[in-house]
């Protein structure tokens, strides 16, 4: 961490590299929780905590600032955990591998957590500090961000006291945030059938390799889900009549992530050759259909050991279509927005529980009449299947405020730094800002942050050059804050 901690500017960075030593992966950040509320403690700062475990720190304005409107500065505490296939890495006790790579930033094998560490110790940071000049400050860090929004969601009302916020949670230099998509998660469930057989030959089929991402900033960029793409193949190979009964299917690891990896186990009668015919034949044409947004991917076949009991040939079948069928991706452009995803939806888990496949779906859109159009799809096709759906943890989107007096202040500043108009955006993601606005209405929100690529993959990192950018911005929006 010695070289992350020289860089510039170096407030920043030193606490970035203090929070890649502690663990913090979603529902697992209590320890970096805990050793930031103690830090606060120590340095005299006014901190407490709410029923979910969010932090809320205060500290008084800067010589000078006490006449100006207080703001609030928000990140989230956890991280995505994805690690390369090749890494060893437990996400519950080991520290992040961070390195410097060039103009880069990255980690070893994992996510690098820049999503949301950056923006988490840029407030730390201003609060460390004896220098910046600031008006009445809160920092609020919430809990358990990227697997459902649990700690804006459980925010405690008639806490916050400032009315401006800037959320630390936006990941493209140069461009300011004023609008987010909401989203939900849509869990289905696939009833099995079971039964025993025997088969001379028995395969673990893998696809791997896939770039991954962000389900939602990422969703547009043509990248190969791994368990549609696995889906895809057994439907092809079914509809061949290849004599095949499925043992165990599975893919992803986390519901925002696009999944990078997907498997199968499977019993098989027939001639060796027509199976593994079968499989390179769909390795090369997804080589070639994802040439460019796929280099690393690997579509392969293993011998392995025999099952105990195989899915029925029925519930098969309605398995391997449903999962075929199942709409994935971007399902439609905004008209008010300009190059900007209004609906989409990603499966990011699949898993055989019991006697169902279950899969876990992420919902995104800008509009709600967006989302229930994908809801009524997946209860259409879950009917059609003989299966269910469930949904859950619904959380609003954030509309756009273009007349916001905080979003002219950023404007300005920003283009004060780059000599140039900063970009007003909308994301195709969840921020927290839709879920504080609609607890706190008052509020006047912006999100801001520096250039951070493929977020939620291992693959993660953020551009050293656009965090100095950030930084500035940010203490420059402190120092010109209005007067109250």
């Amino acid at each position: 961490m010695s070289s992350i901690r020289q860089l510039q500017p170096q407030a920043l960075w030193s606490w970035f590299a203090q929070i890649c030593e502690i663990p913090h992966p979603s529902y697992s950040e209590e320890t970096l929780a805990r050793f930031i509320v103690d830090w606060a403690e120590k340095k005299g700062l006014d901190v407490a905590r709410d029923d979910v475990g969010n932090i809320l720190i205060h500290k008084k304005a800067s010589t000078g600032m006490a006449d100006r409107q207080g703001v609030i500065l928000q990140a989230h505490l956890d991280m995505v955990p994805q690690a390369n296939e090749s890494t060893s890495h437990d996400f519950k006790t080991d520290p992040i591998k961070a390195y410097v790579d060039g103009d880069w930033v990255t980690a070893q094998g994992t996510t690098l957590g820049a999503d949301n560490g950056i923006g988490m110790a840029a407030a730390l940071a201003v609060l460390d500090s004896d220098d910046i000049a600031h008006p009445d400050l809160e920092v609020l860090l919430t809990m358990t961000e990227e697997a459902g929004m649990e700690g804006a969601l459980g925010l405690r009302a008639a806490w916050l006291q400032n009315r401006l916020l800037i959320n630390l949670d936006t990941e493209e230099d140069g461009e300011i945030y004023v609008g987010c998509a909401g989203g939900e998660n849509a869990n289905i469930f696939l009833p099995v059938e079971w039964e025993s057989g025997e088969f001379a030959h028995h395969y673990h089929i893998t696809l791997k390799g896939l770039v991954g991402g962000h389900s939602g900033c990422d969703i547009h960029e043509n990248r190969g889900n791994a368990i549609k793409l696995l889906a895809r193949f057994l439907a092809e190979t079914l509809h061949a009549g290849v004599d095949f009964r499925l043992s165990h299917i599975q893919g992803g690891s986390i519901r925002n992530a696009i999944p990078r990896e997907a498997s199968l186990e499977l019993g098989f009668n027939g001639d060796v050759s027509e199976l593994e015919n079968a499989v390179e034949t769909f390795a090369r044409t997804l080589r070639a259909e994802f040439s460019h947004t796929e280099p690393t991917l690997e579509f392969f076949a293993e011998k392995c050991e025999k099952s105990t009991k195989y899915f029925a040939p029925a519930s098969q079948a309605t398995i391997i279509n449903a999962l075929n069928c199942l709409p994935n991706g971007v399902i439609r452009h905004s008209d008010a927005v300009v190059d900007t995803v209004e609906t989409s939806l990603s499966i990011g888990v699949l898993r055989v529980e019991n006697d169902q496949v279950k899969g876990t779906i992420l919902i995104r859109s800008l509009i709600e009449s967006g989302k229930a159009e994908v809801k009524d799809r997946l209860r259409s096709l879950m009917v059609l299947a003989k299966g269910q759906v469930e949904f859950s943890v619904p959380y609003p989107g954030w509309e756009p405020q273009p007349d916001s007096p905080l979003l002219h202040l950023t404007q300005a500043v920003y283009n004060e730094i780059l000599g140039e108009p900063a970009k007003i955006k909308v994301i195709h993601a969840g921020l927290e800002c839709g879920l504080l606005k609609k607890i706190y209405p008052e509020l006047d929100v912006v999100s801001i942050g520096p250039t951070i690529r493929n977020a939620h993959s291992p693959d993660e990192k953020v551009l050293i050059s656009a965090v100095q950018t950030f930084w500035q911005l940010l203490k420059n929006m402190l120092a010109q804050m209005p007067k109250a």
